[in-house]
């Protein structure tokens, strides 16, 4: 059995202390008096336990803090402060502004000797156990940074000191945070202003010099390009600081917009008094089962990287600054569905006809969809797909166009693909539209990252919508029908037959909306009867090839509705220079690999809301202005190109189908 010695101050009034013989182990307990003495102006000295066995050696400190170690153990580096070494002013800026259990002052330096004299400083009262230990952790971390304190400086909030507890005898166990006072806004106040973008610039006296910083050297402009600049730096700035706490083994764990202030005397941002950082290697609770394989670093790492990526979500679209919408986004997330797809849920979700929206998806459209790649890494589903800070940081979209980027391949086939939908976006599809988009098509193919049927079986479930496609193009226009039908969206929805692995067949289900339009005034009343064709069939995945014949040129005419001939384009494409270094073939390769779909029996249904004439008509008229093979399933004989946002689907007719994915709900 143990044996303990218990030394302690006469002023204690009792302490227990219980042992157990079954494990050798020694359990305190302290009563109330001793948590919260009778005397207000009483402060309970540390006791010491030393408790020794044959096999335990255990000392411990019991003081009247929730931490282990004293404030005055782990202040050697900060200063302490009384209360009459402050000017307190009158007023505190709204960026300030603290949680429910703090208190926060704004003050002013009065001590000739100090360093911070006439300085002005934040003083934070802790009121709670939980406000005091995030206190006392923002001292621990500056005593871990202490070593490179010109970058802590730089990029965060100066903790200068404490003020001592003995001088308030009325409230012996507060605790205050003696801080710099970096700005009046933070970042969230900055964009609720109705003129952020020119208020910012002027405060941060942007110049040539901080946009070459980024690699840029332009000024003015557009208020698109003007703010793609801001925020390339404020990003860059901000990764630089969240990097610099990641190479000290910590993780912010509360990186919000309103926790982080841009100072206008160093033009830095500031993350915070870092009161809840957490080191990557200390005791923590267990990860969830999904993720038990993952360390607690990847894990920390990757929380704090999506807490970024919302960051920049709300700076660039400030449409997420309204809560109800910012719910949206996340009720997206939580779904499941790839953050790959966010271009097409904020297209729908968000009003592009408002300034700031348009603006917004105009910025992430930029560089080849550079931006919307970058969010999408930041805020990924699965945390072991998250970009790193040193990654994000040489990223195209946070990179001037002086700075020249090497792109991985991820990225040349996420241009590729932005490219791809940016032009059928425009619906101008004359033969230059025409051909560019058959070219992006093929270079897709050639670089397809999937080409064998597991992949596809992990990557095709979900809802697909139809962007284009290669074969021809019938409008409303171009014919006189007896009964006119508008074409709405076109979706393909693949689902799995079963949950067993080996099972590769895949159920199809192609929706497509229309409405019978009954006006004779169509051109400008477009009102009528809506309906819903479906067509469902079962598929199953087979690896295949691709052949590419020869052929002889054919002259196709300028009004020609045909396919243009993208193969004679592509070769010459792939003799230049600069894709000889990104395709990995020397020469046109006479196959591909592709997975090939084996369809079986197929159900069409049609459903109206409202009664017509002549169904069959209608039926008809949808038929004409849609791709056969949305109507048909059994004419899509393969996959050439799948990633978590776009697909590729070929026809018999060699014609390809260009689907983008769209979120899981009807």
């Amino acid at each position: 059995m143990a044996l303990c010695g218990v030394s302690s101050t006469p002023s204690l009034r009792s302490l227990e202390i219980l042992q157990s013989a079954r494990n050798s182990s020694i359990g305190l307990k302290r009563n109330r008096s001793l948590c919260h003495p009778t005397n207000s102006s009483y402060r309970a000295k540390p006791v010491r336990l030393r408790c020794s066995s044959s096999n335990v050696e255990m000392e411990e400190d019991v003081g009247n803090g929730s931490s282990s170690v004293s404030v005055e153990d782990e202040s050697a580096h900060v200063m302490q402060f009384k209360w009459n070494d402050f000017k307190i002013l009158d007023r505190v800026s709204i960026g300030h502004g603290g949680r429910a259990d703090e208190l926060v002052f704004e003050a002013v330096v009065q001590v000739p000797d100090s360093p911070l004299f006439n300085q002005g400083v934040v003083l934070r009262k802790l009121n709670t156990t939980h406000a005091q230990r995030r206190g006392r952790r923002a001292i621990e971390v500056l005593k871990k940074l202490v070593r490179r304190r010109l970058l802590y400086h730089s990029y965060s909030m100066q903790v200068h000191g404490y003020i001592s507890n003995s001088l308030r005898s009325d409230d012996p166990y507060s605790f205050t945070l003696v801080h710099g006072c970096h700005g009046s806004f933070s970042i969230r106040h900055w964009l609720q202003q109705s003129d952020w973008l020119p208020t910012l610039e002027a405060t941060l006296a942007l110049d040539e010099e901080s946009f070459r910083r980024v690699g840029d050297d332009t000024t003015g402009g557009p208020a698109v390009s003007r703010q793609l600049r801001l925020i390339r730096i404020l990003m860059r700035d901000l990764l630089i600081g969240v990097n610099y706490l990641h190479s000290h083994g910590l993780a912010h764990t509360e990186l919000r917009l309103e926790n982080v202030h841009i100072s206008p005397v160093d033009r830095h941002i500031k993350v915070g008094i870092l009161g809840n950082a957490a080191d990557f290697y200390g005791d923590g609770p267990s990860s969830s089962n999904a993720y038990s394989t993952m360390d607690r670093r990847q894990m920390m790492i990757a929380f704090d990287m999506r807490c970024v990526g919302f960051m920049m979500a709300k700076m660039v679209l400030q449409e997420l600054m309204d809560p109800l919408i910012f719910s949206k986004l996340k009720s997206f997330l939580a779904k499941r569905n790839d953050p790959s797809s966010l271009r097409e849920f904020f297209v729908t979700t968000l009003n592009t006809n408002s300034e700031s929206g348009n603006t917004g998806v105009q910025i992430l459209d930029r560089n080849w969809g550079a931006g919307w790649h970058l969010l999408s890494s930041l805020i990924a589903t699965r945390p072991s797909k998250r970009i790193s800070c040193l990654d994000a940081l040489k990223h195209p979209f946070l990179c001037g166009p002086r700075w020249r980027v090497a792109p991985s391949m991820d990225i040349i086939r996420w241009g590729l693909g932005s490219t791809a939908v940016r032009i059928s976006e425009e619906y101008i599809y004359r033969m230059p539209q025409r051909q560019r988009l058959s070219h992006f098509i093929e270079l897709m193919e050639m670089l397809n990252p999937c080409p064998k049927p597991n992949c596809w079986l992990e990557l095709l479930p979900g809802r697909w919508r139809l962007l284009y496609s290669t074969g021809k193009h019938i409008g409303l226009t171009l014919h006189q029908p007896s009964t006119r039908a508008l074409i709405g969206n076109v979706h393909l929805t693949i689902s799995r037959a079963s949950e067993d692995a080996n099972n590769t067949s895949l159920s199809f289900t192609s929706d497509i909306g229309f409405t019978a339009i009954t006006s004779k005034d169509w051109p400008h009343d477009k009102t009528g009867a809506r309906g819903k064709l479906q067509t469902l069939s079962q598929f199953r995945l087979v690896a295949g090839k691709r052949l590419y014949l020869k052929e002889e040129k054919k002259n196709i005419s300028k009004f020609s509705m045909g396919e243009p001939n993208a193969e004679e384009g592509l070769v010459e494409k792939l003799g230049t220079k600069k894709w000889k270094k990104v395709v990995p073939f020397k020469e046109f390769p006479s196959s591909l690999p592709v997975v090939k779909l084996v369809s079986g029996e197929i159900e069409v249904t049609m459903n109206m809301a409202d009664r017509i004439e002549s169904p069959g008509n209608v039926i008809g008229e949808v038929r004409k202005q849609i791709p056969q093979e949305m109507f048909d399933l059994s004419k899509l004989v393969c996959g050439t190109y799948i990633d978590s946002r776009l697909l590729v689907l070929r026809c018999v007719n060699g014609s390809a189908l260009l689907f983008t994915r769209s979120s899981f709900g009807p």
